[in-house]
């Protein structure tokens, strides 16, 4: 796995600032309202009561066989994992992969009602897993989602430490949120879908 300082978290340039463009314009045109039923359907499965459908969703909904299966693929209901320990999971991984789109929509929906402390929403983008301001099961966490990031698997040793904190159960589904949030990020940054108008930028960006 690299180092902090292989990729850039303690000094040089953030990992997002290698691909980012200049120009913030989605590749493919969101779809437009009035949306047919079947597609506000999908919409309502994850969007609450009023609000208008993600960038991200309106431009998949151009796809109609990618469309539903995607919004029926996350896992942002009650499950097995608590909930600030799956929110720092999607965060860690939508910074290492460079997706400002993906990680500031969920501080704006997530991070921020939940009130998680600035410095953690910020460090979930800058830190190291061992930088001292992470509890053990925050850190473990942390190194997950940079081990399947680097290498795509999970060490003996990580693997004994998430056992350490973490049930079967809980640990499949923390797998399975890395790999779906590395297929929401590609999408979101090869997409170059628009920001959000209402979602965080990462730290310095805004």
């Amino acid at each position: 796995m690299q180092t902090a300082e292989e990729w850039g978290l303690r000094s040089g340039p953030h990992p997002w600032e290698r691909w980012r463009s200049p120009v913030n314009q989605c590749r493919i045109s969101p779809l437009d309202p009035p949306y047919d039923e079947k597609t506000q359907e999908l919409f309502d499965l994850v969007m609450p009561p009023g609000k208008e459908p993600l960038n991200l969703f309106r431009t998949l909904a151009t796809n109609r066989r990618i469309f539903p299966r995607f919004m029926r693929a996350g896992v942002l209901d009650r499950g097995p994992v608590p909930i600030l320990d799956r929110e720092l999971v999607i965060q860690r991984t939508t910074a290492r992969c460079g997706s400002e789109y993906e990680w500031g929509v969920h501080v704006t929906a997530f991070a921020r009602p939940l009130q998680i402390p600035n410095e953690i929403v910020a460090a979930s983008v800058t830190a190291a897993f061992d930088d001292p301001l992470w509890t053990p099961r925050q850190s473990v966490l942390i190194r997950l989602c940079d081990e399947l990031h680097d290498t795509g698997t999970i060490a003996d040793e990580l693997w004994e430490a998430l056992e350490a904190h973490f049930n079967p159960q809980q640990i499949v589904e923390l797998i399975y949120l890395v790999g779906m949030y590395h297929t929401v990020s590609f999408l979101a940054n090869g997409l170059q879908v628009e920001l959000e108008e209402d979602a965080e930028r990462f730290p310095g960006q805004a």
